[in-house]
């Protein structure tokens, strides 16, 4: 019964996951169209959000993760409230600090990281906005009311998705039939609507969460709030270090090309950088399904080889969404990216791609510190992978511009996967199939590298590759295959 609410669970949270993402996938050719964006405005956009993922981990410090720790702890009602009046006490207070400090010094900030100040200004409130519901969206989680999470999350969703379809495709024609109505919402620098709509949407469900700031209450216990934050540094630890793998690609090759042009390349490759959904997708979705998987089998006998099992099909499936998204990469960047101006970058794509899915692998292979409560290992990992963002993006984008900065993307997400499987191996043997996952890997990543690299995109040569990989797979596992398909009918 346990096992049944935790998948339905599972599935109504992946609809508030996934859902912003296709969001993105739906507004990249929007936002990257000719008409509406050029390649400079989009990087200046790109630029600016990079900094966006930096803060949120900070403005938050992993009081989020704190909270749902400690409310697990204990079975005392009053004990409860306390803590969720602690955790959202300190979430506000710190909040109301950022964002005097940010308005007070926005034109230093604006003048260091080289933006206009009102774009500094939609960055710090969207921040701010969106710390303020962290607790309140916890609460619901914790309480396990998973339908109203979602609806408010997918409502934020929609709203953003609503006004920037207004702004960027009905406005201009309102202006020019109404311009005495509609002129005044007329901006010449469109970049303006994607933080505006941004803003709205985020303001709009503070507003509809605050009925649960009257509920949770405000309240402080300083002894409880030291055991949180203890609790939640590992995680802010985790989470810089991950922003710094997840953002900073866009600020160094900003930093490190020629002003003029700085913001141009950063449009082109964070553009070009979109291709890779798919894999980011498929990594999402599995990890929202397999993470309780692992915690609900810890205890099995078997598990091991449950998890050694779990890696080798994700590798496999992984390895064909990386061929398939690379052969058709030219198809794909007529729904994406219509707009040529970007194409110049599509170069990183095949690496973007496998970065991502070294990404997918290592959540994979962390199995071992997460089931055997060792989460500081995965702090230390995460900064070993920021640590080497930092310096092959400074080595190599010197050398090789922008394209270097994806590989610095992919030496630190492949440094990650090897690192978790070599120390994990010796704290948490699993019994990887490392033959089979390797020959798909390495098979997948030889054949899109020789269509993409060598053969230019051939699109009849990459439906082969993909007809054949799809044939090896069937001839390895087919028994594995028909087993499965018959116990799905039996079901």
């Amino acid at each position: 019964m346990k096992i049944s609410h935790l998948f339905k669970d599972t599935a109504i949270y992946g609809i508030a996951t996934i859902l912003p993402r296709l969001l993105n996938l739906i507004l990249t050719p929007l936002h990257t169209s000719a008409e509406n964006l050029s390649t400079t405005q989009y990087g200046i956009y790109q630029g600016i959000f990079a900094y966006m993922i930096m803060g949120n981990v900070l403005l938050t410090y992993g009081m989020e993760t704190a909270f749902f720790r400690f409310i697990n702890k204990t079975t005392d009602i009053n004990t409860k409230k306390t803590i969720q009046a602690t955790a959202l006490t300190s979430l506000f207070v710190t909040t109301l600090f950022f964002i005097t400090f940010a308005f007070l010094l926005r034109h230093q900030i604006a003048e260091w990281i080289g933006y206009e100040v009102h774009f500094v200004g939609y960055a710090v409130n969207i921040l701010a906005l969106d710390t303020l519901v962290a607790i309140p969206f916890a609460w619901y989680r914790a309480r396990g009311k998973s339908v109203h999470y979602t609806v408010i999350k997918v409502s934020n969703v929609f709203i953003n998705l609503f006004l920037n379809l207004f702004f960027f495709l009905s406005l201009p024609d309102l202006a020019k039939k109404y311009p005495e109505m509609w002129n005044w919402l007329v901006i010449d620098d469109k970049v303006h609507y994607i933080f505006i709509s941004n803003l709205i949407a985020s303001l709009l469900t503070l507003l509809s969460l605050i009925p649960l700031y009257v509920k949770i209450g405000f309240g402080y216990s300083f002894s409880f709030w030291k055991q949180m934050f203890a609790y939640a540094f590992p995680v802010l630890v985790a989470g810089v270090a991950f922003s710094i793998n997840e953002g900073f690609d866009r600020i160094f090759i900003r930093a490190l090309y020629p002003v003029e042009e700085a913001d141009e390349v950063v449009g082109m490759y964070a553009g070009c950088y979109k291709l890779g959904v798919f894999m980011s997708l498929f990594i999402t979705a599995y990890k929202l399904g397999v993470e309780p998987f692992f915690f609900s089998t810890a205890t099995d006998r078997y598990a091991p080889e449950t998890y050694a099992k779990v890696t080798q099909y994700f590798t496999i499936f992984g390895s064909l969404i990386l061929l398939f998204a690379g052969s058709y990469t030219h198809i794909i960047k007529h729904l994406l990216v219509p707009n040529p101006a970007y194409w110049e970058a599509l170069n990183i794509v095949p690496v973007i791609l496998l970065s991502n899915f070294c990404l997918g692998i290592y959540h994979s292979l962390s199995v071992w510190y997460k089931v055997t409560d060792r989460t500081w290992y995965g702090a230390y990992i995460s900064i070993i992978g920021g640590i080497i963002t930092i310096i092959t993006n400074l080595i190599l984008i010197p050398i090789m511009g922008y394209f270097g900065s994806a590989l610095a993307t992919l030496l630190a997400y492949g440094s990650m996967m090897i690192i978790s499987f070599w120390v994990g191996q010796k704290k948490y043997p699993i019994p990887y199939n490392l033959k089979k996952i390797l020959a798909y890997l390495l098979t997948s990543v030889s054949l899109t590298c020789i269509n993409f690299y060598i053969l230019e995109k051939n699109l009849i040569v990459g439906t082969f590759f993909v007809i054949l990989f799809m044939a090896m797979i069937f001839y390895f596992e087919r028994k594995e295959l028909l087993f499965i398909l018959r116990t799905a009918r039996k079901k």
